[in-house]
């Protein structure tokens, strides 16, 4: 039977999310109570010299912030342990063993690192502490470079070697690979940790099947409490431990541990989230760093088969480690497919000779003052543009759909249900299903210099200009506000946190403006974006 440890790293990698900000007495609570629960391995922060030293913080600058904040703390027979990330602590701000309350330090790095973070590993080693060596995003090593780490590893003869699955990429086969790769070259007095993120649901799986595998060297398990930690969580102390009890003799106390998810972590819940999400799924699946999912929900334009053909594009370098720049590129480029719309825009012309148009929103106006948008359809001779939606109140002589994520969200519905409204769209939205009746160069009418440079309302207003249209009347064209339901239908709610309503709505506002000199615009229903005059009483 295998050798197991249990490392529980709460409060160093739950702190991701709370800004390390714990609060003393919940530090020294979860840690008495770990000690109390025969955790093998606890890992109490990190040690990074550009924090100051705060008593209430699990990230410290040095040893010596831990002494003060464990003075008097009994550890048991639990190893302690600290963390440095390569080149965040230097060598000075380590104590010796003799005089910390830290008896281990895990030095995490990256792979062009490797031989500068082994040489600090070697110092720390000099001190009397056990080292752990952490290479971070194990998968960007080839079977070459990962030899050549261990033979820098066999000569430094640390503690232990972790595999560090630091986006939760591993299925088992995989894992079981590099574990071999480690359990086979390593000198045999090394133990093989492993640290996994839950971006597959597999972190618990994982850390099951290879404390199962056949192996005469000793484990450790890396898990948090709850799997409080950064991005998609970590693998749960509780369930480990119970697992480790039932199988491999251990006598972890379980509601030790329970007590202190009760007491310590669930609040965290109610002001920031971990765990499984389609982000850090989506992330792993396609092997980047989850920033650049993030980046690209948060444009709020992009289905999700648009954002997974733009992550096949990063470069292979620049895959984990996140290049804003590179992405913000990779877009634009996406979105801005080369189209010669100019036989597009003169029949357009020619069916918006001497119109006057009605654009319906989506704002809940629409719903509220449906009668009196219906008795202005019925009374003025109008063309009706239903944008970015279809409008299910009012029929529509045209559909303008410019975002993606609408055009999937709508496009069953109009092929059913619709069959006297054309639709216009834009080139940056792939077409999986019915053709448009008219298709626009989406990058000629976007702009990057403005927040709402991609919305459906600035490039259609655009549109009408060109197309020499001299009057626009908008109605359900309402604004944002962060306090009330924005749209008639609540399914056209799309989830972004971020979105920044005050600046949304000023940009509007002077784009607006700015049109008005050369197209009359009117407001029929009451919006955050019209002037007095603007609106048709």
């Amino acid at each position: 039977m295998n050798k197991v440890s249990l490392l529980d790293c709460t409060l160093r990698d739950g702190g991701f999310l709370n800004d390390w900000n714990f609060g003393n007495s919940s530090i020294l609570n979860i840690f008495r109570r770990l000690v109390k629960s025969n955790v093998d391995i606890i890992e109490v922060g990190f040690l990074d010299a550009r924090r100051a030293f705060d008593f209430d913080r699990s990230m410290n600058p040095d040893t010596q912030a831990f002494n003060k904040i464990f003075k008097n703390e009994s550890k048991g027979s639990a190893i302690v342990v600290g963390m440095i990330d390569f080149g965040t602590c230097p060598i000075e701000n380590i104590q010796e063993r003799k005089d910390s309350f830290l008896d281990g330090i895990r030095v995490i790095f990256k792979k062009k690192n490797m031989i500068e973070a082994i040489e600090l590993c070697r110092k720390i080693k000099e001190k009397g502490y056990l080292v752990f060596v952490q290479p971070v995003s194990i998968t960007t090593y080839t079977d070459r470079e990962m030899l050549d780490l261990i033979d820098l590893v066999n000569d430094l003869n640390p503690f232990a070697m972790s595999l560090v699955d630091t986006y939760g990429l591993l299925h088992k086969d995989r894992l079981f690979k590099y574990f071999y790769l480690l359990d086979n070259n390593l000198n045999k007095d090394i133990q093989i940790g492993y640290h996994a993120h839950n971006n597959f649901q597999l972190a618990y799986a994982n850390a099951i099947e290879l404390s199962n595998i056949k192996t005469d060297r000793s484990l450790i398990l890396d898990s948090s409490l709850y799997g409080m930690g950064k991005s998609a969580g970590n693998c749960n102390t509780e369930l480990l431990a119970d697992y480790l009890n039932n199988n491999y003799y251990k006598n972890y106390d379980l509601l030790e541990i329970l007590n202190i998810i009760d007491m310590e972590i669930l609040k965290y819940l109610k002001v920031c989230s971990w765990g499984y999400q389609m982000t850090y799924s989506l992330s792993a699946l396609y092997e980047c760093h989850p920033n650049y999912v993030k980046y690209l929900e948060k444009k709020n334009s992009l289905p999700v088969r648009e954002i997974a053909e733009i992550l096949t594009l990063i470069s292979g370098d620049k895959k984990l480690s996140f290049d804003e720049e590179h992405i913000e590129t990779l877009y634009i480029k996406y979105r801005n497919k080369k189209l010669n719309d100019t036989e597009t825009y003169n029949r357009l012309k020619d069916l918006m000779q001497n119109a006057t148009v009605l654009l319906l929103g989506p704002g809940r106006s629409i719903k509220q003052e449906h009668d009196k948008i219906q008795n202005f359809i019925t009374e003025n001779k109008v063309t009706v543009f239903s944008v970015n939606h279809i409008n299910s109140l009012f029929c529509a002589d045209y559909i303008f759909i410019s975002n993606a994520k609408r055009y999937d969200q709508f496009i069953d519905f109009y092929e059913k249900h619709n069959n006297k409204s054309k639709l216009i769209i834009t080139n940056n939205i792939m077409q999986n299903k019915k053709k448009a009746d008219f298709i626009l160069n989406f990058s000629k009418l976007s702009s990057t210099e403005s927040i709402i440079g991609d919305s459906s309302l600035y490039l259609l207003m655009k549109v009408l200009i060109k197309l020499n249209v001299k009057k626009v009347i908008l109605a359900g064209f309402d604004g944002f506000s962060k306090y009330t339901q924005n749209y008639y239908d609540d399914n056209l709610q799309f989830y972004n946190p971020t979105q920044n309503t005050n600046k949304i709505t000023k940009a509007v506002n002077e784009q607006l403006q700015e049109f008005q000199k050369v197209i009359d615009i009117q407001f029929l229903t009451k919006s955050h974006y019209q002037h007095k005059e603007a609106l048709i009483v």
